[in-house]
Parts: C-alpha cells; sequence; structure tokens
C-alpha cells in the first residue's frame, strides 16, 4: 500500500507525522497521524490507536491531547486516524456536525447511500492496521485501543469484538450505550436503517451482555461533562461490566468536562495502563 508523506516533525526525541493514502475500504484519499517514539531505532515497538470524537480529525489528538510526551517514555507508536472518509460525494454528508463527515461512528453502514464509503470500523481495524504494520517498526501482536466521546465508543467496540486484535482498551468519556442516546440513535439510524440486531453489535453495553469481553478496561469520566447524562451513560456500561464480569475500572474526575483538557490531565494514567498491558503481553510472548 502507498502511503504519501504530508509532513514530519521532530517531537519528544521521536517523530510526529502526517500521512494520506487512498483506501479500498473507504473509497476515498484518508488521512492519518502517526507518533513514532524513539525506540523505533532499536526495534519494533507496540502500538496505540487513538480514535477522536465527533468533528475532529487526524489532527486533533495530535495537537491537542499530549500524548507523544508519554508514548516517548514508554515506547509506544500512536496511530491517530480521521473519523469518517471525506468528499465521498454524499448528499448531506457536510450538513450535520454529528452525523456524516467528522462523524463516522467507527461502524461498517450497511444503508444506501453511506454503505459505499463509511466503512470506519473495517478500515481502522483491518485496513489502517496492515498498514501501520507494513509501513512502521511495530510488533504487530502488541496493538491497543483508545479514544473519546464517540472514539471511545469506538474503542470499546472494536476491543470488545476483535479481542485478538486489540490486546488493550481505554476511553475517555465514551458513548456508552448508543442504542439509548440521541448522538447513537440518529447515527445507527441513518447508517444501519431499523436493523436493531446491527445497533446492538456496535454498542459497547449490549456487547458486553451478550458475551464479548475485552482485557481490562480504564474509563475517566468527568463530572462535569455536559453531555454525561442524556450522550454518554456510563453508568449503564459499568452496570453491565460487573454484571457480566468483565474487569473495569472506572474513575469519575470531579470538576471535569468533556473537552481536551480533560484528556490532556489524564493521559499520562491511560498511556501508562496500555504499557503495562502490552508489557506484560509482549513479556508472556517470550517467556
Amino acid at each position: 500500500m502507498k502511503i504519501e508523506t504530508i509532513s514530519e516533525q521532530r517531537c519528544f526525541d521521536g517523530v510526529q507525522g502526517f500521512y494520506r493514502h487512498e483506501s479500498h475500504e473507504t473509497r476515498t484519499a484518508m488521512r492519518f497521524a502517526v507518533y513514532q517514539p524513539p525506540q523505533v531505532r532499536h526495534g519494533p515497538v507496540p502500538v496505540l490507536f487513538y480514535l477522536a470524537g465527533l468533528t475532529c480529525t487526524e489532527e486533533t489528538a495530535a495537537i491537542k491531547a499530549g500524548a507523544q510526551q508519554h508514548a516517548s517514555q514508554h515506547g509506544i507508536l500512536l496511530v491517530m486516524p480521521d473519523t469518517s472518509p471525506r468528499g465521498a460525494g454524499i448528499d448531506g454528508e457536510d450538513e450535520d456536525w454529528d452525523f456524516g463527515s467528522g462523524a463516522g461512528f467507527y461502524v461498517n453502514a450497511t444503508m444506501a447511500p453511506w454503505s459505499n464509503n463509511y466503512r470506519m470500523d473495517a478500515y481502522v481495524a483491518q485496513e489502517l492496521r496492515s498498514i501501520v504494520v507494513e509501513t512502521f517498526s511495530v510488533d504487530s501482536q502488541a496493538i491497543g485501543i483508545f479514544g473519546h466521546s464517540m472514539g471511545g465508543h469506538g474503542a470499546l467496540t472494536l476491543a470488545l469484538k476483535r479481542p485478538d486484535t486489540f490486546r488493550s482498551v481505554s476511553a475517555f468519556a465514551p458513548i456508552c450505550a448508543p442504542m439509548q442516546c440521541p448522538w447513537g440513535r440518529k447515527a445507527f439510524q441513518g447508517y444501519f436503517g431499523g436493523d436493531q440486531a446491527l445497533w446492538a453489535s456496535h454498542d459497547a453495553t449490549e456487547l458486553i451482555k451478550a458475551g464479548h469481553r475485552a482485557g481490562p478496561i480504564l474509563i475517566d469520566q468527568g463530572t462535569e461533562d455536559q453531555f454525561l447524562a442524556e450522550q454518554l451513560s456510563p453508568a449503564k456500561f459499568e452496570a453491565a461490566c460487573q454484571e457480566y464480569g468483565q474487569a473495569l475500572r472506572m474513575r469519575m474526575q470531579a470538576g471535569y468536562d468533556h473537552s481536551y483538557y480533560f484528556i490532556e490531565t489524564f493521559m499520562a494514567d491511560h498511556i501508562a495502563h496500555h504499557a503495562k498491558c502490552l508489557q506484560e503481553i509482549r513479556s508472556g510472548r517470550s517467556s
């Protein structure tokens, strides 16, 4: 797969790069960001995908999250994809901030006209993962995933459905039960129509109830998040994890909102969580 380098800059003794390629999953040009820690000079390193939220792009976390310094410390390569296809030529794709462009919800749409391009589940988990493994010096068996809001939803669902691919998982203020909130219902109706089984296959709370499991999950949620009550539903996810035996550390952070100031505050903890999980996997494999 040919990728184009848009830019590369030195950052915390590593390299922050931005890239573009033609995607066979979305049938559009896709952009993504990668932070390579300095440890790549000495051999393959673990990988951590970060999925951003509504209206965001591949630049958002690279600029706002403050993750590079922690990835440099732990020797983890960060991958930050865009949040949807761009320029697919679908009528109305740019009309709503919470559906279409910037709002791919990390699903494979089944309803026309979205089904031809909006395949972010397969794009992240298969196509982009393969590109990263083929292009950068990484350990393909030590991959984690995390994200924020819509991206937190994506991280949870992708990890629960593909635990052998994504070996560690965490989230900041994720949409935990999209079938039961306005953002999720709008997206799922548009991308899947009325098929409730498809809705449930992209809902983290429903996946837990259906028997899907991931590694230990870390979630940070601000108590002053303006979307907490109507859109995010962490209590529903926590209850499902407790009932069905999924390891979860849910941290309600007093006074924090939904912004990247919140994310930056707790980014070190999340990188450390993934570093520990992925190192245990690598150590166990070599023993």
